[in-house]
């Protein structure tokens, strides 16, 4: 098995990150440290440590839902003291979110302590979907969501093909329903701020298929069988 695997089984990181950490010579095999991302290993035969830390038994599965509240950081950990999506969920194993919401975004989060299934999600290639209402200011041309539809500039990158849909008007304010597969940091709000609709409110309701449903904000539950069978490619399961 190739080293990043098993840490990312381990649930020490994505294996992504874990090939980052093995970049950094903070992984030893057997006493030697290794930084050849990609190095074999044999599981049951070789001991394996992570800055210091050995590897067990990687740990049972933990697929999580939950509806990040606006004021809470999606990240791991925070030097402000700010409150941690993380916190919000009483559990003992040590979990990462696939993904982020901005501070100020509210809904539909993943957490998991799965690293294979984390790239999966956080791979381009695979285009999971992301459902997105927001309140914008003022009322969008057809022109202007023609160009969300189409891909726009946004800073120093153009955004791939989205759809955008009209849900409600207002005097001042229009609410629409937004969804994108890319993930960029505040790509929505950069978006719709390009467009001259800054976003006033926000909130993610679908990753794929899965759906926020009644969750309220702060609630969390764990995802099922099917839900996983999902995520990790089996459609049957849906």
């Amino acid at each position: 098995m190739r080293i990043q695997k098993y840490m990312a089984q381990c649930g020490v990181a994505s294996r992504r990150k874990s090939e980052e950490l093995v970049n950094a010579g903070l992984v030893m095999v057997n006493g030697v440290v290794v930084t050849t991302p990609g190095f074999p290993i044999d599981p049951e035969k070789d001991t394996i440590s992570v800055n210091g830390r050995m590897l067990s038994e990687p740990p049972a599965k933990m697929y999580i839902m939950i509806n990040k509240p606006k004021g809470v950081l999606s990240t791991s950990q925070d030097t402000h003291g700010r409150e941690l999506v993380i916190n919000l969920i009483p559990v003992n194993e040590r979990l990462y979110t696939v993904g982020r919401l901005d501070m100020e975004t509210e809904g539909l989060l993943l957490l998991t302590n799965d690293g294979e299934l984390t790239f999966r999600l956080t791979h381009p290639k695979h285009e999971f979907n992301k459902t997105y209402v927001g309140l914008v200011r003022g009322c969008p041309t057809e022109s202007s969501l023609e160009y969300f539809r189409q891909g726009m500039d946004v800073e120093d990158y153009h955004t791939a093909p989205a759809a955008v849909k009209v849900l409600e008007n207002y005097d001042e304010a229009t609410l629409l329903e937004m969804i994108i597969h890319e993930g960029k940091k505040r790509q929505i709000r950069k978006m719709c701020g390009v467009l001259g609709h800054p976003i006033q409110d926000l909130k993610r309701v679908a990753v794929g298929k899965l759906t926020l449903g009644d969750l309220e904000p702060g609630e969390w539950r764990y995802l099922t069988d099917d839900e996983i069978d999902y995520l990790k490619g089996d459609e049957k399961a849906w």
